[in-house]
């Protein structure tokens, strides 16, 4: 029983000492960080740490050898760093187990690990009064007397049981602190390859049937931005991964075990731990997934709303696995009895602070909060993300200091945000703050014309003079890459209709208006007599949708002061295709207008709009392009699609519904054309 009690009192001793602070380590347990290595050293003294030694201290200030009599459970005393590195006894019952355990360790490892840990393992520590070598030569015979546990005043031996489970405890938790490093390794190199691997399948040519089937994956009722098929397998991909990763690779010591008093406990242990991890390595993933100028844009090719998707569903394990980390520790706490203490510690105060962070993220990102308020969105968004990082990191610090490397993930997601935030800034200093003309087009409509600005694509701006809140910054495609000064309104007062068709032709634009072009007032001598007049500039136009919030306070002003951060453009290359079929909604029209105006073989083009002020507003931009516009009522999709002869690329861009139904549609086709589909929008 004597033996089993000091077994218990050196279970507790060990159970602090890989949660207390210790010597900055780098990068991660396993690769370029090692617990208990040798585990032959770490075993034997972490038997005899616990001991009392003659230069052990009482807590009250008294000598460690006074009091002892008539006490019937051990004294309550606290051992220094110098005590350790210099009582005869502790330091030759150490290195006579060393060398009795360690007949397979290099004689410099048993030295360094002397030098460094035989103090203790806080940074500033003692070296021991001699080396490990000198120590047991001073040994001059085995010794016989067993070490029971309480007091260490001459070398002793330590009994083989102990050191078997101690060495066992430390191994096996060393194990799989190491697998908890290489899976989450996986989770993060993975989230970088895949999507690499799976844009090289743009160079296979494969069968129209498989094809379609990677085409579209429409959820029903238009229920937020639907998948593609490609988009539906990554995710499962990375859902299927995490919940695996997160529940192999799990060993236990126990009966041999110093720290858990069951299978049970350790296991959890383990499990939490490994999801405390795994939503680290997603934290990266996550944030690289958001950042517009993620690196892998531009290895893939794809656009920034691919990413979008995979962003959210990342950002959902994240949070699942903080919560199961926290609730699992909350319940083993509860079972050791030490919840009440352990809640009051720092460390923990901030995981609660990192986890109810990541917690509110998700229910205030939902697609109908961010798209009717989007300004409220952002700002939460960020203060919520920034938080959650810093709860993460002082979560860790204040646990462990930096001896593990669990802050690692950390600095990995926050060089990720740094070098995203950064490339904006360059951005943003390339175009400065420019002044920007305002023109009202109609009720939901405007134009903004920027000089002195070259680019393509889309742009985001900011309104520093407008609002506050000038970290806020909004997207916009680029309309045209000159600014072109409009004559009179009324001198073009039809839409567009049928561009291209001289002849006098009647077009039905909704169920109640008709309007009949002219032979002889073509709409392309209407604009080469305005643009003779009036040569463009140097300079893009935006045309912007008003909705409420800052959108909707340009109105009230001709003119603003702006930054604009962009270009931003990663449009597909469509050159072995020599027709294309562009489908636009609304303001939908500015997205696509580069890539027709880019594409040099047949190009076709229905737009459909609300009403026709934008359409007379964009008539100059629209000049040698074979367009229809529908006005008031959906355009007839299947009918487009469908009746569209040979083989041809399809571009779309609009309303997350549009984009939907068009990829339903060139879905089903594609099992019989050679159909290519690109889709350009904003995603929330």
């Amino acid at each position: 029983m004597v033996q089993l009690s000091a077994l218990f009192l050196v279970s507790a001793q060990l159970a602090s000492c890989h949660v207390t602070s210790g010597r900055t380590k780098y990068g991660f347990i396993g690769y370029g960080i090692d617990m208990y290595k040798p585990p032959c050293a770490f075993s034997c003294r972490s038997i005899i740490s616990g001991a009392m030694l003659n230069c052990s201290v009482m807590d009250g200030g008294e000598d460690s050898m006074a009091g002892m009599a008539g006490m019937d459970m051990g004294p309550e005393f606290t051992t220094s760093p110098e005590c350790y590195a210099t009582d005869d006894s502790f330091l030759r019952t150490l290195a006579y187990c060393m060398s009795t355990h360690c007949s397979g360790v290099s004689e410099w490892k048993l030295e360094q690990y002397w030098v460094m840990n035989v103090a203790g393992i806080e940074p500033g520590q003692p070296d021991p009064k001699e080396s490990y070598a000198t120590t047991l030569s001073r040994v001059a015979n085995a010794p016989t007397e067993m070490f029971m546990g309480d007091e260490l005043n001459r070398t002793m031996l330590i009994s083989e049981t102990d050191y078997r489970i101690n060495s066992k405890t430390l191994i096996t938790f060393e194990n799989i602190e190491a697998t908890h490093s290489r899976y989450g390794l996986v989770i993060l190199l993975l989230g970088l390859l895949i999507p690499i691997s799976f844009s090289l399948l743009r160079f296979i040519p494969f069968p129209k049937v498989l094809r379609a089937r990677f085409n579209a994956f429409p959820l029903p009722y238009h229920a937020g931005n639907a998948p593609t098929r490609g988009q539906a397998f990554f995710i499962a991909y990375i859902i299927v991964l995490n919940i695996v990763l997160n529940a192999v690779g799990l060993e236990s010591a126990y009966p041999d075990s110093v720290w858990y008093s069951s299978t049970t406990v350790e296991i959890a242990t383990y499990i939490s731990n490994r999801a405390g991890v795994l939503s680290f390595a997603n934290l990266s993933l996550l944030i690289l997934y958001a950042g517009r100028n993620n690196i892998l844009l531009y290895i893939t090719d794809w656009p920034h709303s691919t990413f979008l998707l995979p962003h959210q569903w990342v950002a959902r394990l994240c949070v699942l696995q903080a919560c199961l980390h926290s609730a699992m520790y909350v319940r083993l706490y509860q079972i050791s009895g030490a919840l009440s203490t352990e809640k009051k510690l720092e460390y923990w105060i901030w995981g609660i602070v990192a986890t109810l962070a990541l917690s509110l993220l998700i229910p205030l990102s939902i697609l109908a909060f961010r798209s009717r308020r989007y300004e409220i969105f952002l700002i939460i968004h960020i203060a919520l993300a920034v938080l959650a990082v810093v709860g993460c990191y002082e979560h860790i610090f204040t646990r462990f200091t930096h001896q593990w490397g669990y802050e690692t993930w950390i600095y990995i997601a926050i060089a990720i945000w740094g070098f995203e935030r950064g490339i904006r800034l360059l951005r943003i200093a390339r175009n400065g703050l420019q002044t920007v003309t305002l023109t009202v087009i109609d009720e939901d409509y405007l134009r903004v014309d920027i000089p002195n600005v070259t680019a393509s694509g889309h742009v985001y701006l900011y309104f520093p003079t407008l609002t506050w809140r000038f970290w806020e910054n909004h997207p916009f495609s680029v309309a045209d890459t000159r600014i072109r000064r409009r004559g009179n309104p009324s001198a073009i007062s039809s839409p567009v209709i049928a561009k291209g068709k001289k002849s006098a032709e009647t077009v039905k634009v909704n169920s109640d208006v008709s309007i009949r072009r002219n032979r002889e007032r073509s709409l392309d001598s209407k604009i080469s007599g305005i643009e003779s007049s009036t040569p463009p500039e140097t300079g893009i136009t935006l045309i912007v949708r008003t909705r409420s919030g800052t959108t909707a306070q340009l109105r009230n002003h001709s003119s603003i002061r702006v930054l604009v951060e962009g270009a931003y453009c990663s449009h597909p290359d469509f050159s072995s295709y020599a027709n294309m079929v562009c489908i636009a909604g609304g303001v939908g029209i500015t997205a696509v207008l580069p890539i027709i105006k880019a594409f040099p073989g047949n190009v076709k083009l229905y737009w459909g709009v609300r009403n026709r002020a934008i359409v007379d507003e964009m008539e100059a931009e629209l000049k040698g392009i074979d367009v229809d516009v529908v006005v008031g009522r959906r355009i007839d999709l299947k009918d487009v699609l469908e009746g569209s002869p040979g083989r041809f690329a399809v571009v779309a861009s609009g309303p997350p519904g549009l984009a939907d139904d068009v990829r339903a549609i060139v879905a089903g086709m594609a099992k019989t054309k050679d159909v290519k589909l690109y889709e350009e929008f904003f995603a929330w």
